[in-house]
């Protein structure tokens, strides 16, 4: 098989971009090395719709930005991924913090960011009476939203794969060789097979700097940002009704409190320049300063009701020189034709994601130099699974008259069924072990963080794949769930 377009990454920006090209009639793959979508920094981010008043003017990021977050309350109707959209707060607590929410104001207009509105203390309160009393303004942003991110991948990669794009998984690429004449295709060595490609597409995120240096792309350097976060269960849901943002600082917006689309409070993140791109753990330093930093915009924050702690990692893009890039890096390679880079995708990439699609399907369509041809049989939405959970109770007892799996409870904090779990990994994008299942359905989510449904799940995994209980993993590669039979 040759392939129009082989796209290297699987997170919200890979997905994005498979998506957008899937409405057209061409042949396209992406190519990933993780056994799963959105195992990257696409599943351990804010999860935050910005609005777009950040951005520097004319750059892309703030283009996109804006372009993207109005395209989301739609894509999400379409793909069946949960979205709100509870807009976002910039916290003012003195007078030098209310100048520079009004600069942020000033740039959201440039940016062309609706909904905006500068607050007074009274204002504030009354939209969060949480707020800590210090508090004397907010900067109001009506369109910002929150959303799941690693839902949201899913979703979007699997309507991509029902249109047409072949998935590879545990795939990593290992070297490529570039073509010799104009014609010629590139060829992407992978641990499993070749792939031949006439456009190559590098959205491999904090891997993206090595993708482009094996093309003999441009030179950058991506250096990792670490993020530590906790999330709090679903009972303090009312701390916060906005996402909550502190003023920024260089290296980002600070620690803000927001709820989840999942109805949890999330607190964090912190900011740490890394020489690892997968050390994802956390710290004690770490945690204390998200809960410190977290207090300032909502006293006396519940450590009781905390249930998890995480680390993301951010993806910022240098210049070969060592100065910061400052902005998106989308573009078709200068020395190299028909090689794409979509790299340094660090907030608002999320936001950004569904409009840096588009944005590179004109990319793909003037690199190969013709008109993209439609695809009229494009299926525009996608089936998710239905919860049971949020189900009327007339609808709970028609689903488990359908199906009497329907009628099994495997993770009772999230009230989450076996039929959910099954249906999570026989889907088209399917779960392949604990942590998929999770990312797919909420089974391990809650205020146990999967200590009683977890032997179940790992039952229902074996017995779907068919693969023996001490074959199932956590989150792929060597994590086994059981080192032997303890029957």
């Amino acid at each position: 098989m040759i392939y129009d377009v082989a796209i290297i990454g699987a997170g919200i920006i890979g997905a994005s971009i498979a998506r957008e090209l899937s409405k057209y009639k061409l042949n396209i793959c992406i190519i990933e090395k993780e056994d799963d979508v959105s195992c990257g920094t696409s599943k351990a981010n804010s999860g935050i719709i910005h609005a777009g008043y950040d951005p520097i003017p004319g750059s892309l990021m703030a283009k996109l930005n804006v372009e993207g977050t109005v395209m989301y309350p739609e894509l999400s109707e379409l793909l069946h991924f949960d979205y709100k959209n509870i807009g976002s707060l910039v916290v003012a607590f003195n007078e030098e913090d209310l100048k520079h929410i009004k600069k942020l104001y000033d740039r959201g207009i440039e940016n062309g960011v609706p909904g905006m509105k500068i607050l007074n203390q009274e204002e504030l309160r009354e939209l969060e009476p949480n707020i800590n009393e210090e508090a004397v303004g907010a900067l109001l942003a009506e369109s910002a939203g929150i959303v799941s991110p690693y839902m949201a991948t899913w979703a979007i990669s699997e309507s991509a794969v029902i249109n047409g794009v072949k998935l590879f998984t545990e795939t990593e690429v290992h070297s490529i060789t570039a073509p010799e004449k104009a014609d010629d295709l590139w060829i992407l060595h992978t641990g499993k097979n070749d792939i031949s490609s006439r456009v190559v597409i590098n959205a491999a995120g904090l891997f993206a700097d090595k993708i482009s240096a094996m093309a003999g792309a441009r030179d950058f350097v991506i250096k990792p940002r670490r993020g530590e976060y906790f999330l709090l269960d679903n009972k303090c849901k009312s701390l916060a009704n906005h996402t909550l943002f502190q003023c920024p600082d260089a290296l980002g917006k600070g620690i803000l409190v927001t709820q989840t689309a999942d109805g949890n409070i999330l607190v964090g993140p912190t900011a740490a320049d890394l020489n690892s791109k997968e050390d994802t753990s956390t710290t004690r330093s770490g945690q204390d300063l998200v809960l410190d930093k977290g207090e300032k915009t909502i006293p006396n924050i519940p450590r009781r009701n905390i249930i998890n702690s995480f680390a993301g990692i951010r993806a910022i893009a240098y210049n070969s020189d060592g100065s910061p890039v400052n902005d998106f890096i989308i573009e078709e390679d200068a020395k190299v034709k028909r090689f794409i880079n979509v790299a340094g995708i660090c907030s608002p990439g999320l936001s950004a994601a569904p409009a840096i699609g588009i944005y590179v399907t004109k990319l793909v369509e003037k690199s190969l130099g013709k008109k993209l041809e439609k695809n009229k049989d494009f299926i525009a939405v996608r089936k998710g699974i239905e919860s049971f959970k949020n189900a009327c109770d007339e609808r709970k007892s028609q689903l488990i008259e359908e199906n009497p799996l329907y009628g099994r409870m495997i993770c009772r904090c999230e009230m989450i069924t076996e039929a959910e779990i099954v249906q999570s990994i026989k889907c088209p994008v399917g779960a392949k072990d604990l942590d998929g299942v999770k990312r797919r359905t909420r089974a391990g989510m809650g205020r146990c963080q999967s200590g009683f449904c977890s032997p179940r799940v790992t039952e229902i995994i074996s017995r779907e794949l068919d693969i023996p209980m001490t074959s199932v993993t956590k989150k792929g590669g060597s994590s086994y769930i059981l080192n032997s039979n303890t029957r």
